[in-house]
């Protein structure tokens, strides 16, 4: 039985006229971004170089005086990745260069029409030729991989095709578990009808509003709230309208990839179940063998805990562990307090750095 479309405008008589809407959506949200831009809201990143490259994505390394373990920076690939670099006092960039770590960052690019429909497997190939490069650059000692939301996601499973890839692992709110009841977005995606055409291009301004329109407890009213509560704290309400800057900035996905993360991994949990299957390989969480770090943040509705512990009982490693940072003011949407929150980068990250560290 076929499901009827429900995640965006239904295709009909007239799809130049859909395409100029799609187009008009983004227009939008960048002209909201620019005039952020005027008044000061800028992204302004620390330096660094491309190193490596293949379709869809680029390498970045930034320079500094490395004296600890090489980390590969995984964000989520519908949106820029500086979210990691917001602002000095909010930097995971900045913050593991200080603790002495070698930094490189996954840069996801759009897709263009000659690299074809891209899905999971090609997501974890990149982030095997990532990991490559960065092991090449200091031969024998892989890197620790930090992944955060999808880009988390992505990143177990690459860990699980190639075993040796890396060092450890580290999931920052990233879902891996799916099963009913795991996380109320998770439920919520589940319950809708319809599928991704596997050969679209998904505008990252859709996505953004099919999330909002689905679940506006999760996307919209925290968002509200926390405007609300950062009035009375100006360096909170700065770093929620750099994350608004930055929540503008989207990508555009490849069809395949949602359609797959949509019924391979929420809707049939194929992951947990060890049922998935990248490049002929049958992967579970027997497959999943590193030293594996789950950050969550219990107000999360994306990636708590439940979106974890089932997959980590599973593993066979028994070097897991999970750990807990507080929802905080200033940072949007609780997904997003690991990586902007004053208290998770004073508390959480220096915590995240030891296990690192204890694992060199």
């Amino acid at each position: 039985m076929t499901r009827e479309r429900s995640w965006g405008p239904a295709p009909g008589l007239f799809p130049g006229l859909l395409a100029v809407q799609r187009a008009a959506m983004d227009g939008l949200r960048g002209a909201h971004a620019r005039a952020l831009d005027l008044f000061g809201f800028g992204v302004h990143e620390c330096a660094y170089e491309v190193i490596a490259s293949g379709p869809h994505w680029r390498l970045r390394h930034y320079p500094g005086p490395a004296t600890g373990a090489s980390v590969l920076l995984v964000p989520a690939p519908i949106k820029r990745p500086y979210i990691w670099d917001l602002a000095p006092g909010v930097s995971t960039v900045r913050f593991c260069l200080d603790r002495g770590f070698s930094v490189h960052l996954m840069e996801w690019q759009p897709p263009a029409e000659s690299d074809g429909p891209a899905g999971i497997e090609d997501y974890a190939d990149a982030l095997v030729s990532a990991c490559d490069a960065i092991a090449a650059e200091r031969p024998g000692l892989p890197p620790f991989v930090l992944g955060h939301s999808l880009g988390g996601t992505l990143a177990a499973i690459a860990c699980a095709w190639r075993p040796s890839l890396a060092r450890g692992l580290v999931l920052l709110g990233a879902p891996i578990s799916f099963e009913p009841g795991s996380s109320r977005f998770r439920d919520l995606v589940v319950s809708q009808d319809g599928d991704i055409p596997e050969d679209d291009t998904v505008p990252g301004s859709l996505l953004s509003q099919s999330c909002a329109f689905l679940a506006p407890e999760t996307f919209v009213w925290p968002r509200l709230m926390d405007a609300a509560f950062s009035l009375a704290d100006p360096a909170a309400l700065e770093t929620h309208i750099r994350v608004l800057r930055w929540a503008l900035d989207e990508v555009p996905l490849p069809g395949r990839l949602v359609h797959q993360m949509v019924e391979w991994l929420y809707r049939e949990d194929r992951f947990r179940n060890g049922t998935l299957t990248i490049a002929g390989r049958t992967l579970g969480p027997g497959d999943l063998r590193i030293p594996v770090l789950a950050v969550v943040n219990p107000s999360d509705e994306i990636g708590p805990r439940e979106s974890a512990q089932p997959f980590f009982e599973r593993m066979a490693t028994s070097d897991t562990r999970i750990i807990e940072h507080p929802a905080e003011i200033g940072i949007v949407l609780q997904h997003l307090a690991i990586l902007t929150g004053r208290q998770a980068h004073a508390e959480t990250w220096p915590e995240i750095a030891a296990w690192i560290e204890a694992r060199v």
